[in-house]
């Protein structure tokens, strides 16, 4: 495969995203040229899936980070003026904002949850619910736009960020479904589905993350940032009343810490949640690499084909990637049982410790901590990024208080 063909021009035909390092880096340099007052004016327009090169289409390798935020910043940087590009800086700071703001309060991904499993097992009992769901779900309701960015999910794996905004008030204001199951519906079927950032955006359009406020989709709107493509005139509600309040108690994050490294041999596991290794700064090369190749299951409803596919592909790049960085043999598995797997790699390289990138909250992270809980004497610890280590703890609450510390962060990074 030639770097040319990685994937398709998103002017011209259907954008394809190869999960591979490769792919999203030379994604990076084509969109990096675009990245200041081009993106700012144009970044809100939703022309169709083949009329994208106006956004950066470059989530799907951050939510894995087969690329991380800091290349991303260094690149655009070279390139523009903080000032001209602040507003995609801006963008790639809210991945970390909402995965710190996440962090200080787990109960939110708790709750979450446990409204995903109480909704879905409702559909089993309420004919009335099931039947609307399906018709949403399917894009069978009448209403144009809601219909298109349904199928679309489901055929490319990816919506448009001001597309999901409208998408998941339509579904809470004008379906009145419940919004856990749209978060749901998003989550299964993304390539780049993130559970920080997809959990808070849909409380964010129902009023939950800024208490009181919510996003209210108008056809106007919809008729002006689409180019006229969809005009949902009278089909709309025209209220957006907030859902009911939380009581949340904000949790402390540790203390900042040095990204951990063993002192003897080690192995380094690769899960969905990193898969770019040789971008760590380890201070000892590992023996070993495993990457857990088995799909993360999100839901209690089956995964998308696209997110079933690209997950573990990424894990594989990464293994690959990996592997000639530190030059050792490349290893995967794709048992569902990872304690199982990290064992039986452990046995056979006589390894007592396993070192992983720290997860944000989430599945990976939940099934990292049980799969841990049954390593019978062998150690997993976490090396946490620097990048998170600067970003999370100034995401306590709203993202005025992170954007006001950007270019700090930045200057910490020696990008301005």
């Amino acid at each position: 495969m030639t770097q040319a063909s990685l994937f398709s021009n998103p002017e011209t035909e259907a954008f394809s995203w190869s999960p591979e390092r490769r792919a999203g880096l030379q994604r990076v340099s084509e969109f990096v040229p675009n990245a200041g007052r081009h993106y700012a004016s144009l970044r809100n327009t939703d022309s169709g899936e083949n009329k994208r090169n106006h956004v950066s289409l470059l989530s799907p390798w951050l939510r894995h980070r087969l690329i991380s935020e800091p290349e991303v910043l260094q690149a655009v940087l070279a390139r523009h003026s903080y000032q001209a590009a602040e507003k995609f800086i801006q963008e790639v700071f809210w991945r970390g904002y909402f995965k710190g703001w996440l962090a200080h309060r787990p109960d939110v991904w708790q709750r979450y949850r446990l409204g995903v499993t109480s909704h879905i097992k409702q559909l089993d009992k309420d004919g009335v619910l099931a039947r609307d769901y399906e018709i949403a779900t399917t894009g069978r309701t009448g209403i144009a736009c809601f219909d298109h960015w349904a199928q679309e999910l489901v055929t490319t794996g990816y919506l448009h960020n001001h597309a999901r905004m409208w998408f998941a008030s339509i579904w809470i204001f004008t379906l009145k479904l419940p919004w856990e199951l749209g978060a749901d519906f998003f989550f299964r079927h993304l390539i780049d589905g993130d559970p920080a950032s997809n959990t808070c955006s849909w409380r964010w359009v129902g009023g939950l993350h800024t208490i009181g406020k919510t996003y209210l989709a108008r056809a106007d709107n919809i008729q002006r940032f689409t180019n006229g493509r969809f005009n949902p005139a009278g089909q709309l509600s025209a209220n957006g009343p907030a859902l009911p309040p939380e009581d949340l108690p904000i949790v402390p994050l540790p203390a900042s810490r040095p990204a951990a490294c063993p002192e003897g041999p080690y192995g380094l596991l690769i899960t969905e949640e990193h898969c770019a290794p040789a971008t760590l700064h380890l201070d000892m090369r590992p023996v070993s690499i495993l990457g857990l190749t088995s799909p993360t299951q999100r839901s209690l409803l089956p995964l998308g084909a696209h997110a079933a596919d690209f997950a573990p592909a990424a894990v594989k790049d990464a293994v690959q990637t990996g592997s000639d960085h530190f030059n050792l043999e490349a290893n995967t598995s794709d048992e569902a049982d990872w304690g199982r797997a990290i064992k039986q790699w452990c046995t056979a390289h006589e390894l007592k410790t396993v070192l992983a990138v720290r997860p944000a909250i989430g599945p990976v992270q939940r099934r990292l901590a049980t799969a841990a809980e049954n390593l019978n004497g062998i150690k997993l610890i976490y090396h946490d990024i620097d990048y998170d280590q600067m970003v999370w703890p100034k995401a306590q609450r709203g993202f005025f208080g992170l954007k006001k510390k950007i270019p700090v962060i930045l200057k910490q990074m020696n990008l301005i």
